[in-house]
């Protein structure tokens, strides 16, 4: 007997169980190009969105970067934002609750600039309901260890995941840097801290020059590098990680349309996040998780996860 169509759309399932983190569908957005969900309310509904990874945030407000913090690069951009945020009580005094109201799946972003501040942010978000996980934002400078970043070094990586889970009972995803040697130690390091999933991958390190004034673009001379110029690496990256790591992964990088964010789902990725390509579509979001449950359905499959790690030779 022939189904229509109806029957065929209910037949998909596109939801995820991303280390504990429940999404409807496969498709985050990114930290730091979201805000809170609230500014692109005349775009999208958020609630339709898999999981909002809202703004990076740490224990006291941080005023960010000098200006010029964006310039635009061939197939990217840099930025130098410098994790402008108000802080952790404004963020689970006026934003979270409004997000609680819309009945957003929420992925709280935190930093800090020590192994104690990380811990304290865990420990500040626990019990406040609304958050269904924690993403740390690892590529921050370790003050006590002279400026190295934590996501550089195996031990820190270990350490700084297993404060947090020390102090959370909510689902831990550290983002990976992928400005290391050998990013299988680092996430392998990252399973041995306790992480429950592994958000791949943050931006790559780079810089601008204004040829007229000959002097950096950025007024914090460095910047992170993301778009479809980082596509290839962190699809190689995910590739390497999913076959020696049994970790779920929330795979990023360059992700302009639906044929993207498959790639990464075959590269080992569960789901996907979302970042620079809202900023040419605010509707992207919604627009992969439609394109990924067309393909779906085109290709006579049934559930998202069939896809995971399909192009990988493990």
């Amino acid at each position: 007997m022939n189904r229509d169509h109806s029957e065929d759309q209910a037949s998909i399932n596109l939801s995820v169980n991303l280390g504990g983190i429940m999404m409807k569908n496969p498709v985050a957005v990114a930290s730091g190009t979201f805000g809170y969900g609230f500014e692109y309310a005349d775009f999208i509904d958020s609630r339709t969105i898999g999981a909002v990874i809202v703004k990076g945030t740490t224990l006291e407000a941080r005023p960010g970067n000098l200006p010029p913090r964006i310039t635009e690069t061939p197939a990217g951009m840099l930025n130098a934002i410098g994790l402008e945020n108000p802080g952790v009580e404004v963020f689970l005094q006026e934003y979270l609750p409004a997000l609680r109201e819309q009945g957003v799946t929420v992925i709280a972003n935190i930093a800090g600039n020590s192994l104690e501040d990380y811990a304290q942010m865990a420990a500040r978000l626990e019990g406040h309901t609304g958050i269904a996980g924690i993403e740390l934002n690892i590529s921050c400078p370790n003050v006590k260890q002279g400026g190295l970043q934590f996501g550089t070094d195996p031990h820190m990586v270990q350490n700084v995941v297993a404060a947090v889970k020390a102090e959370s009972s909510l689902p831990v995803m550290p983002k990976l840097s992928p400005n290391v040697t050998d990013i299988v130690a680092i996430a392998k390091a990252a399973q041995a801290g306790g992480a429950d999933a592994l958000s791949m991958i943050n931006t790559l390190l780079g810089m601008a020059i204004d040829v007229r004034t000959r002097r950096p673009v950025l007024g914090n001379v460095f910047g992170g590098l993301s778009g479809p110029a980082i596509k290839p690496v962190a699809l190689r990256m995910i590739y390497q990680v999913y076959r020696e790591v049994n970790l779920p992964i929330l795979g990023g990088g360059g992700i302009m349309n639906p044929t993207d964010a498959l790639e990464f789902i075959m590269a080992g990725a569960s789901a996907v996040s979302i970042g620079t390509g809202i900023f040419v579509n605010p509707r992207l979001a919604a627009d992969i998780a439609a394109g990924m449950e067309q393909y779906l359905r085109d290709n006579d499959l049934q559930d998202i996860s069939q896809l995971v790690g399909a192009a990988v030779n493990r």
